[in-house]
């Protein structure tokens, strides 16, 4: 069931990040007619998501008296960017400000080949992984569609990606990496990534959108079937008793079912593999024991997959320490000799707190003395990428 456009506090309804029925529900409200509300629908289309407008006033191939119109009931906002920092390695994080107060994070990596945007799902995280930094934060709710979308609105403005290009993408892929579980709130980030996808808009190829679960296993068989973009599974160990202990979600969902729902992901082959995210914890997954029982699995379960390797990422009061560079490169070396691609992910925006399982928002304050490095100054929202 559809829910009701965020509404101001000025009464104006927010058009930013609604999807084509709730537009055209706003415009029969307006009293458009029905006709000329599906041709209206697509000229906002056009200017929200594929030229990224603010302002009614830019829609020049809308009437004066449907401007107006638009102007005296509706608005169009991305949320609040309270907070906007700049890494040494050109990662850029921005802490999002949402209508009700609640913050949320979202990260932009520039690669050679690639730009990509690491969006937040929830505020909070219901999941409580010891060793990740959001999960010490509790899950406040879930993210609307709008609010999703408004991430990736938020990173083409900084970007200066409007309008939307054929080719050449700063912002080329999106993970839906960050802050929450994704398939814990499954319709709005299914609203989302179908505005995100929509070719006359953002246009972004499902091919190059992962969704990255814990495993909420009776979530994932949907997730390929009514999205179908690439999935990237939490795994972090290789036994039961580990999993249970580190991500309590085990406890619910073991290794046996998980592994049985990747190899079922709808269009999983050699050329779309699962991803495995593994991060290396001294001492606790690490060891060339777990680096077999790794392979083992998923040969066994007949798994197309990549394992990134995660070099762990520290926070502020973590009992887990990064695994020593020898044993994470012995652990890659054995895994790929099996015939398993298995990559060291090297860590990007840790000065800023902007790596893998360190996303948390500002609204639980952390003091500067206690991050790795201290953190850039903020930086206006115009800055060039370096």
């Amino acid at each position: 069931m559809q829910k009701a456009p965020a509404v101001a506090a000025s009464g104006k309804i927010n058009l930013s990040g609604l999807t084509r029925d709730e537009l055209r529900d706003v415009l029969l409200g307006l009293g458009v007619p029905e006709k000329q509300a599906r041709m209206r629908v697509q000229q906002l289309w056009h200017w929200l998501y594929n030229r990224g407008a603010t302002e009614f006033d830019m829609m020049t191939n809308v009437s004066k008296e449907m401007r107006a119109l638009l102007a005296e009931h509706c608005d169009i906002r991305r949320p609040e960017v309270s907070v906007s920092l700049l890494s040494e390695d050109g990662t850029r994080k921005w802490l999002v400000r949402l209508d009700d107060g609640n913050e949320v994070e979202a990260v932009f990596i520039p690669e050679d080949d690639r730009g990509t945007l690491c969006v937040s799902s929830q505020v909070g995280c219901t999941l409580t992984c010891k060793f990740c930094h959001t999960g010490t934060q509790k899950l406040v709710r879930n993210l609307t569609a709008a609010e999703i979308v408004g991430q990736v609105l938020i990173a083409r403005d900084a970007l200066g990606e409007w309008p939307s290009p054929a080719d050449g993408r700063l912002l080329s892929n999106i993970v839906l990496m960050g802050m929450g579980e994704p398939l814990y709130n499954f319709d709005n980030v299914k609203a989302a990534m179908k505005i995100v996808m929509d070719p006359e808009g953002i246009s972004l190829s499902k091919r190059r959108i992962t969704l990255s679960t814990s495993g909420v296993v009776p979530m994932m068989g949907r997730c390929g079937e009514e999205i179908g973009v690439n999935l990237a599974v939490s795994l972090h160990a290789v036994r039961n008793e580990t999993r249970d202990r580190i991500m309590p979600i085990n406890n619910k969902y073991p290794l046996e079912e998980l592994l049985t729902a990747c190899a079922n992901y709808h269009g999983v082959s050699n050329a779309r593999r699962i991803t495995f995210e593994y991060a290396m914890l001294k001492g606790v997954n690490d060891s060339l024991d777990d680096a077999r029982e790794l392979v083992r699995l998923l040969k066994k379960y007949d798994i197309p997959a990549k394992v990134n390797l995660i070099p762990f990422n520290p926070w502020p009061g973590t009992a887990f320490e990064c695994s020593d560079w020898d044993t994470i490169h012995a652990f890659s070396e054995y895994v790929f000799n099996e015939g398993i691609s298995a990559p060291i992910r090297m860590p990007r925006g840790r000065d800023i707190m902007a790596a893998c399982g360190q996303l948390k928002s500002a609204s639980e304050k952390v003091r500067k003395v206690d991050l790795p490095k201290a953190a850039p100054e903020t930086i206006p929202e115009n800055t060039p990428m370096p």
